[in-house]
């Protein structure tokens, strides 16, 4: 059975969701914050990285999202979810399933500004911030999902950028309909209501 290591308040949940779309058996293992907001030591030594979120299937430890994701898909999941080279739309999930790497960067980016932050920089990362949440407002204008008609590891792996992020100070989507749209037709579905309960910003850890 799969192990999910899943850090409180973290990118993880995203991994709880994909389970629960693929119908997988997998066992769940909370581990919360130090009271600094960082993973506690335990944690840490789950992986060299020490990042969220992290799977164990059999002898296999696995982290970062995209490659449990991907994981996940082909060798439990009959490559649901994903789009191969073969389809028309492979460039589209391609893309967008690298896109969270750049919105969590930008994020952590902000987050170290500072009033004797250099100009250029605060201007850099503005740029940056608008052309990217541009780009998924006129996206999402065109299809339902980011890689095309249907929803796939490039929806999975953006959600938490567009509900959780703007929880933590992260860019608010009040001002992208397309956006607002998207999340609320995602946010619909059972097996990411399932995933939230169990896992998601506001959950709290099984008794």
């Amino acid at each position: 059975m799969i192990t999910l290591y899943h850090l409180g308040v973290s990118q993880s949940d995203r991994i709880v969701w994909l389970l629960e779309e693929l119908g997988l058996p997998y066992k769940l293992e909370w581990y919360n914050r130090g009271e600094d907001g960082l993973a506690p030591p335990e944690y840490l030594a789950l992986h060299p990285t020490a990042t969220a979120p992290v799977i164990r299937d059999g002898d296999t430890v696995l982290a970062e999202s995209a490659a449990i994701c991907e994981y996940l898909c082909q060798r439990h999941g009959q490559g649901r979810f994903t789009v191969g080279p073969d389809q028309a739309n492979y460039a589209d999930y391609l893309y967008w399933m690298q896109m969270n790497g750049n919105l969590m960067a930008l994020f952590f980016s902000k987050k170290t500004l500072s009033d004797d932050s250099p100009d250029l920089m605060k201007t850099l990362i503005e740029r940056r911030e608008h052309a990217y949440y541009s780009y998924i407002e006129q996206r999402l204008g065109e299809v339902d999902y980011l890689a095309g008609d249907e929803l796939t590891c490039a929806d999975i792996m953006m959600m938490f950028n567009l509900t959780t992020l703007p929880l933590a100070g992260g860019r608010s989507i009040d001002d992208l309909p397309n956006t607002q749209a998207y999340v609320e037709r995602v946010t619909q579905r059972p097996a990411y209501k399932k995933a939230m309960a169990i896992a998601g910003p506001a959950a709290t850890p099984p008794a």
